[in-house]
């Protein structure tokens, strides 16, 4: 492979994910703050608009990204199986949802993401006249890589989102402990949780409330937001909640206790990050600063020893 074919693919890279990096990250806020911000800006205006201006204040990603999503999943939908189309809903409930996406829409992302990438190599390697069977090649190459990135960025998100639980899960059940030792009831020591913080805990917390509220099972909802959270913690926590729910025990005995199991795990994993520091520092250690110091150290001495002649008598 030639210096032009690197720089023509890397240019084809570069430019691939920048656009892949537009689709998924998509547009910022839910689907209600963006309709309450839409309305705002409507109220504003002194004047009335058409409905051209309307869609034309939409972003980017409303407006093109995302119709074109919708089109490619609604075909994909029908030769995917359920099983994948399943096993992509779970991976995105564990994320959270991201930009309210559903698995036909993921695998939509997926398909366009890796045409694109496709394209922008072969457009780049016919313009620079490469032979037919190599630009196929690259852009085969190129498409499966498209292809796998939205997976790889999903599975960041997911990763993401239950180091976000597991970090902030110790002070939330400290904090309905306090609440329900101080006599209110569980579902509204949730809701003071959903209310003091802004984070995945806390709208995973929502989640279960909205659940409730609208006439399903404390126990189905709560087993729902484990299985949606995927965290291990959380589901020994819901799992001695709903068991002291079933047999009576007192719920904020259960919360204390849990609570400081919660800190001793916290307290543990920070121990167990302290002492991988030390094997992880090796790595730059060995590659990076000792050769460096080496240079730094030993390079005069060479020099004077080559000055001198010593070597070429030697060799």
């Amino acid at each position: 492979m030639g210096v032009q074919q690197l720089l023509i693919i890397g240019l084809a890279l570069f430019m691939g994910l920048g656009a892949i990096i537009l689709i998924l990250v998509g547009t910022r806020g839910s689907a209600t703050e963006r309709v309450e911000a839409r309305l705002a800006e409507y109220g504003s205006r002194a004047q009335p608009v058409t409905l051209e201006e309307l869609e034309l204040a939409q972003p980017f990603s409303q407006r093109i990204v995302r119709p074109m999503v919708s089109a490619i999943a609604k075909f994909i939908a029908r030769f995917t199986p359920q099983q994948s189309l399943e096993a992509t809903r779970h991976k995105l409930e564990l994320a959270g949802r991201p930009n309210n996406w559903g698995p036909a829409e993921f695998w939509g992302v997926r398909a366009l993401a890796g045409v694109l990438m496709a394209l922008l190599v072969f457009l780049l390697l016919s313009t620079s006249r490469q032979p037919l069977r190599q630009s196929l090649l690259y852009s085969g190459l190129m498409g499966a890589l498209g292809f796998y990135l939205p997976v790889a960025w999903l599975g960041s998100k997911i990763r993401k989102r239950q180091d976000e639980i597991i970090k902030a899960l110790p002070d939330a059940l400290d904090l309905l402990t306090i609440c329900v030792e101080a006599g209110l009831g569980f579902d509204a020591a949730m809701s003071k949780v959903t209310e003091k913080w802004d984070n995945e805990l806390s709208r995973a917390f929502g989640r279960a409330i909205q659940e409730i509220r609208l006439g399903k099972l404390r126990r189905e909802a709560l087993r729902s937001m484990a299985d949606s959270v995927g965290v291990t913690d959380l589901s020994s926590f819901v799992a001695a909640v709903i068991q002291a729910d079933q047999l009576g025990v007192s719920i904020a005995k259960v919360l204390r206790i849990q609570s400081e199991q919660m800190r001793i795990k916290r307290r543990q994993r920070a121990e167990e990050l302290a002492r991988k520091a030390p094997v992880k520092m090796m790595i730059p250690l060995i590659l990076l600063i000792f050769p460096s110091i080496y240079i730094i150290l030993l390079g005069p001495a060479i020099l004077l020893v080559m000055e001198t002649g010593v070597l070429g008598s030697i060799f």
